[in-house]
């Protein structure tokens, strides 16, 4: 009887802790809020995907008409280091295609390739001729030649277009593609983020990634490395949701630092509530989408990055002997010198710790110790080298600890974050705010 009252109490336990969740989400339960449409009865904003722009459309009737272009791109993961990829529209991840439920889209592919190519909408529910299956569902889009693709949406959640020939995935052909539903879920967010997972394998004086390669050397959030990718602004208090994509050949554990979050969306759209539950770090695999929800409620600049280690890095592959930058020296202060030589026609740099210098905080001694350098010769500062309005108020070196698949998630009181989105707004043409980047925090 004590074994079977003690699993009692631990199942009712675990049922109260579950239907607590929607509280910590900030909204009270009801019967029905179990479905996956639960909605507000307000519209849903636009998600912003940074650095990577919307694609607009154009109406024929009824019918939201947009155009891609299937073409080679070059895309700088960070400043100095370029990579010549293919995608949509000039852009690698393609721009985002933003519909709502119920809409009828017609997507025109001109494809500017080499070779043949067709498009693959993962996870949509649409006629089989739209499939974008080569030679089974439509015949391949030869050089030169376009196809419109044509269907109506009944979908609601976060999802994604690609070519459907497997090394043009490998080179970067693919894009988000965010059906809104047409009253905002429930709970509403204040800001809405769409992020791109992406690796590459560049061999060193390449700038075309090994589609082959299964050492991947560089890591991306929507086409840029840390700390080319631009933070995340969010308002101290709001409500917050990322979407995250992934079409690579890695699966990659997202980790947000300074709070918990739900994970209210998959590749399947938005899930029950009653499945939510709290994390800190969400896996998403490859060919899946996660959205996570929270409260920014813990004011700073946090990480947002991919947790496994050799993600967290720039050109590293095989035991540090390919990495962005190779020194021979057998001091630090050889080595920092070489490097400054060699970023001289590249991306600026800043000291790195007190007393200037990428390797002050090395010890003389250093080269006589097994293993190293490990981290020492890769924290690299580029403030400058980065400088937008979204990076204004960081620390002096803070892009030195900032390195692949990683950004920065930016908690600011109000008066900051307007601050901060006057000189966004800025930044198309008109003068700008007086330029300090390092001002007060």
């Amino acid at each position: 009887m004590s074994n079977r009252r003690n699993f009692l109490q631990k199942f009712i336990g675990a049922g109260a802790a579950l239907l607590a969740a929607p509280h910590v989400m900030g909204q009270s339960r009801s019967v029905g809020q179990g479905h996956i449409h639960h909605t507000t009865g307000k519209t849903p904003g636009l998600v912003i995907t940074p650095d990577i722009p919307n694609l607009p459309h154009t109406m024929d009737g009824n019918v939201k008409v947009f155009h891609l272009i299937a073409e080679p791109v070059e895309r700088e993961l960070v400043p100095g280091r370029k990579m010549k990829v293919w995608g949509y529209n000039g852009l690698c991840p393609g721009p985002t295609i933003q519909v709502t439920n119920g809409d009828r889209v017609r997507i025109i592919l001109e494809n500017r390739l080499p070779e043949p190519t067709t498009m693959h909408w993962h996870g949509f529910e649409i006629p089989v001729q739209m499939d974008g299956m080569p030679f089974i569902s439509q015949k391949p889009i030869m050089p030169g030649e376009s196809f419109a693709y044509e269907f109506t949406l009944h979908q609601e959640g976060t999802f994604f277009y690609h070519s459907h020939g497997a090394m043009q995935e490998m080179q970067g052909m693919m894009g988000m593609f965010i059906m809104h539903p047409k009253e905002d879920f429930s709970p509403p967010v204040d800001h809405d983020f769409g992020i791109v997972l992406q690796e590459w394998a560049i061999l060193p004086n390449n700038d075309v990634p090994n589609s082959a390669g299964m050492e991947f050397n560089w890591l991306s959030f929507n086409g840029k490395a840390g700390p080319a990718t631009t933070p995340l602004l969010v308002r101290l208090g709001s409500r917050v949701r990322i979407r995250m994509v992934n079409l690579g050949m890695d699966h990659h554990p997202i980790h947000v630092h300074g709070h918990t979050f739900y994970v209210t969306g998959t590749e399947g759209g938005r899930q029950p509530q009653g499945v939510w539950g709290p994390a800190n770090t969400v896996l998403v695999g490859v060919a899946q989408a996660r959205d996570i929800e929270f409260v920014a409620n813990n004011p700073g600049d946090w990480m947002l990055h991919c947790h496994l280690p050799h993600h967290m890095m720039n050109s590293m592959m095989d035991l540090m002997s390919e990495r962005m930058f190779v020194t021979g020296a057998l001091s630090p202060q050889q080595a920092d010198e070489q490097m400054q030589l060699m970023m001289a026609q590249g991306a600026p740099m800043g000291a790195h710790g007190a007393g200037g210098g990428m390797a002050a905080g090395v010890k003389n001694n250093a080269t006589q110790v097994q293993g190293f350098p490990q981290d020492a010769f890769m924290e690299m500062a580029m403030d400058s080298a980065v400088q937008k309005p979204e990076t204004y108020g960081l620390p002096p070196n803070w892009t030195a600890g900032m390195q692949g698949m990683m950004s920065l998630l930016r908690v600011l009181p109000p008066d900051r974050y307007d601050a901060i989105m006057s000189r966004i707004r800025y930044r198309q043409g008109d003068p700008a705010p007086e330029q300090h980047q390092h001002g007060g925090r």
